[in-house]
């Protein structure tokens, strides 16, 4: 599948981040998504950020968007290489991705899939060969899902913003974004 503005998948539009587009209705996806983590006890950044956060967070990378017709239903922020912190446990020039969020009405629908598909395929396409994410070491569910897609832990991280030690998981591209 080509990476373009509106392409369709499954009833999806996926395109980038337009000018007019809106942070606060962006923040609020991001809010919903993330919602059941706060409940949780998980305090992801994304379940509270401001909408200047999140503007600031877009701007560090690709922001994709998925839309069902007029309404925003998902979005992913890619960037490679991912610059991060002295210590992170990754090599230098991985790429990674973050602000994963499907609306939750949308959840089971293969939608955050594609999203994830697309970021690997963004990130290749930048020119890393690695992708590298974390997430709270108490979300297993989530955990399983990105290694049932490939992704190995290799290590830990804590993040100031967050109440969570979080895991660090790292997955190998093939050529052309797809996951080893």
């Amino acid at each position: 599948m080509e990476e373009v503005a509106g392409v369709l998948t499954r009833g999806f539009g996926l395109r980038l981040l337009a000018a007019g587009d809106s942070m606060e209705e962006l923040t609020a996806l991001l809010h919903r998504s993330y919602a059941d983590h706060a409940v949780a006890g998980r305090v992801f950044f994304a379940s509270y950020q401001s909408v200047h956060d999140t503007e600031y967070r877009v701007g560090g990378g690709e922001c994709w968007l998925a839309v069902r017709g007029a309404e925003l239903v998902g979005s992913v922020t890619v960037a490679a290489p991912y610059p991060v912190p002295e210590g992170y446990p990754v090599p230098s020039g991985a790429g990674s991705f973050w602000q994963l969020a499907v609306d939750p009405a949308y959840r089971g629908s293969g939608l955050g899939q594609r999203l994830l598909a697309l970021a690997e395929e963004r990130i290749a396409a930048l020119g890393s060969a690695q992708v590298v994410i974390d997430t709270s070491a108490e979300a297993t569910d989530l955990i399983g899902w990105y290694r049932r897609h490939g992704y190995v832990p290799v290590g830990s991280w804590r993040w100031g913003v967050t109440n969570y030690e979080s895991v660090v998981l790292l997955k190998k591209l093939a050529a052309g974004g797809q996951g080893q």
